[in-house]
């Protein structure tokens, strides 16, 4: 346990003495919603955008922190040898991607009050008539199933690519993932067959799961529950079994 916490101790203070890392991760959720807010150009479907947005820029700051700025990271430390060198030491491999997985959960805390603070300063409400109170396990617990699922991909791609490879192939998945996870469109915009694909993946689940929960008021489907469920267990196992050290 003492080589857990201390590595975790050293990941959110990395983390959070980075000035690039806090732009990408508070920075860009917070421009998007202050902008989505308000040109009204999204087909969000809603009488004020603030209400479909905010769940789902919460969906994104997840997906952006846990998968594509954890990987990056992670994949530039193995490039660079600094994962070899904590090879050689007591943390161990479960140790260490634990220990990332539980400092982007830090972040995302910090993410989600700054986020839900601006929405509320834009005019949100939270759950639409009926309020969202009863609702925020549900919305917690499908962001921490979403996080850890997102964790998993990006690990596994952190520990078997090469760090440029890496960096290309999650940012073009980012952008995929947005495109098809109800995020910022909603998934009756697209293709029936697409839309039937989109939710097979941990970006539309979680979508799915905050725009009920903190959207509309609405229990997390069980559809979208057995989604994240199967990545949150799937992606971190298979990230266990292939992580390479360098």
């Amino acid at each position: 346990m003492r080589p857990l916490m201390a590595h975790l101790r050293a990941e959110v203070t990395m983390i959070f003495t980075n000035g690039e890392t806090l732009f990408l991760t508070l920075g860009i959720p917070v421009v998007f919603l202050l902008f989505f807010s308000t040109v009204h150009v999204l087909p969000e479907g809603t009488r004020h955008p603030v209400d479909f947005l905010v769940p789902g820029i919460l969906a994104l700051a997840i997906m952006s922190t846990s998968m594509t700025a954890l990987s990056i990271g992670t994949g530039f430390e193995r490039g660079y040898g600094v994962l070899k060198r904590l090879g050689s030491t007591p943390l161990g491999r479960p140790r260490l991607l634990t220990a990332k997985i539980l400092a982007v959960l830090a972040v995302e805390l910090f993410q989600a009050a700054v986020l839900i603070g601006v929405g509320y300063l834009l005019g949100w409400n939270p759950g639409g008539p009926g309020g969202a109170s009863a609702l925020v396990g549900e919305a917690l617990l499908a962001m921490v199933l979403g996080t850890v699922a997102f964790g998993g991909i990006g690990l596994v791609l952190a520990g078997t690519l090469k760090p440029l490879v890496n960096l290309a192939v999650v940012n073009a998945l980012f952008v995929v993932l947005l495109l098809l996870g109800g995020m910022l469109i909603p998934l009756s915009k697209l293709p029936d067959w697409l839309a039937a694909l989109s939710k097979l993946l941990p970006a539309a689940a979680l979508s799915q799961a905050l725009h009920g929960t903190l959207g509309h008021g609405t229990p997390v489907a069980a559809r979208d529950w057995m989604v994240l469920g199967v990545w949150a267990v799937g992606a971190p196992l298979v990230a266990g079994l292939t992580f390479r050290w360098e």
